[in-house]
């Protein structure tokens, strides 16, 4: 498997889908998935120009922090516990997965602790699948608001983790919706929202993702092959 090669045909790909909606690729941040990926192999990424790296659980991300360069940015991206936001807060860039109060509660102790204002992104459960975490699309307003006392805490955006369909275009209409949310939100004004990221879309739609809205991709098995996932 040739990372490299991987990689520059990821690009290729964003080039291609961000051309075909009017968009400049310069703008779309890929996020490569890394969860159970070895080090050595999470560098053949970077010198093949990734800068942005996206781990699911809190262990791994302890455990290969030490040794990614410091100009690599961090994304948490999976489901995050309370009794585990200590240990990555003071370290991540961006985390992905606010879907509940609590989390916030405890992000924003532990960042007002060290005096940070940690990024975060809203997510979204854009199809109501109860196997999935995520705030419904109905509520995110409401809990936008009840963000609001946390100080410690900066919403930058909203992420979701569409269906799994085996036709890309089907998962289209949920792409769609949250263009659409994170329009309304932007709108909105809320004194604790800057919205900037929209990150949606995986290996398998992230085309799709792109011609509709989103500037953040997050990709596990088109740089690092299958049998990680």
């Amino acid at each position: 498997m040739n990372i490299q090669h991987n990689v520059s045909r990821v690009m290729e790909r964003i080039s291609e889908a961000a051309h075909r909606s009017g968009r400049n690729p310069d703008d779309i941040t890929v996020v490569a998935v890394t969860k159970t990926v070895k080090t050595d192999e999470i560098m053949d990424a970077i010198n093949a120009g990734i800068r942005h790296i996206g781990e699911n659980r809190v262990q791994e991300f302890l455990e290969k922090h030490k040794d990614i360069p410091v100009y690599v940015n961090r994304h948490f991206i999976g489901r995050l516990q309370t009794n585990k936001v200590k240990y990555i807060v003071d370290k991540v860039d961006l985390i992905h997965s606010l879907d509940r109060l609590k989390l916030a509660e405890e992000i924003d102790k532990r960042a007002m602790a060290i005096d940070r204002i940690v990024p975060v992104l809203i997510q979204v459960n854009i199809a109501g699948e109860a196997t999935k975490t995520g705030v419904m699309p109905e509520e995110l307003h409401r809990f936008i608001e009840e963000l609001t006392p946390y100080n410690n805490i900066q919403i930058k955006g909203l992420m979701t983790i569409a269906p799994f369909l085996k036709d890309s275009e089907d998962v289209r209409p949920y792409f769609a919706g949250m263009r659409k949310l994170y329009q309304e939100i932007k709108e909105a004004k809320y004194s604790n929202v800057k919205m900037e990221y929209l990150s949606m879309g995986m290996t398998n739609d992230f085309e799709v993702a792109i011609e509709e809205g989103a500037n953040i991709v997050r990709i596990g098995r088109a740089i690092f092959g299958e049998r990680y996932y």
